[in-house]
C-alpha cells in the first residue's frame, strides 16, 4: 500500500542509510552506493562527499539523483525519492557534526568528526529537492 505524504517524509525523516543512485557514464550502469542523509519533512534532503569524489562529479553532471531507503521491521516498508539538486557548499564542520549524530552513538561522534576531518579531505553538502515519490508499505507479509 503506498504511503501517504505525511507517512513518507516522517520514514524519511528517521535515520535510515539511503542508497544513492545517480547516472553515470555512457556504457555504465547508474553508480549507487550507500549513503547518510540529512532530512525534515517539507524540506530539501542533504548529502555529504568529497569534493573530488566519483559521487559528486556524477551528481553535478546529472544535475539530479534518487535516493533509496527501505526497512523489514516491524513491516516492509520503503521510499524512494528523485529530484534536482539545488545547492552544492563547501561542508562545515558543523554540518559534519550534525549528520554524524544522526547516524551515530552520541559518545562517538566526536571521535568520528575528528577523523574524519583529518582524512576525508575537503567535502560538500548537496542539496536536493524531492520532486518524485514511490512508497509502499507491504506490512508484515
Amino acid at each position: 500500500m503506498a504511503l501517504s505524504r505525511k507517512e513518507r517524509e516522517e520514514f524519511l525523516a528517521e535515520a535510515h542509510v539511503a542508497a544513492l543512485a545517480v547516472d553515470a557514464e555512457e556504457g555504465r550502469a547508474p553508480l549507487t552506493v550507500p549513503i547518510w542523509y540529512q532530512y525534515e519533512p517539507g524540506g530539501d534532503i542533504w548529502v555529504m562527499t568529497g569534493r573530488d569524489s566519483r559521487k559528486n562529479r556524477l551528481i553535478q553532471a546529472a544535475g539530479r539523483f534518487t535516493l533509496m531507503i527501505d526497512r523489514l521491521e516491524p513491516t516492509i516498508r520503503y521510499v524512494s525519492v528523485e529530484g534536482p539538486v539545488t545547492d552544492t557548499t563547501p561542508a562545515t564542520l558543523d554540518q559534519l557534526r550534525e549528520i554524524s549524530a544522526r547516524y551515530l552513538a552520541p559518545e562517538k561522534v566526536d571521535g568520528y568528526v575528528d577523523f574524519a576531518s583529518a582524512n576525508h579531505g575537503d567535502q560538500v553538502v548537496i542539496r536536493m529537492r524531492p520532486e518524485r515519490w514511490v512508497s509502499s508499505d507491504l506490512g508484515t507479509v
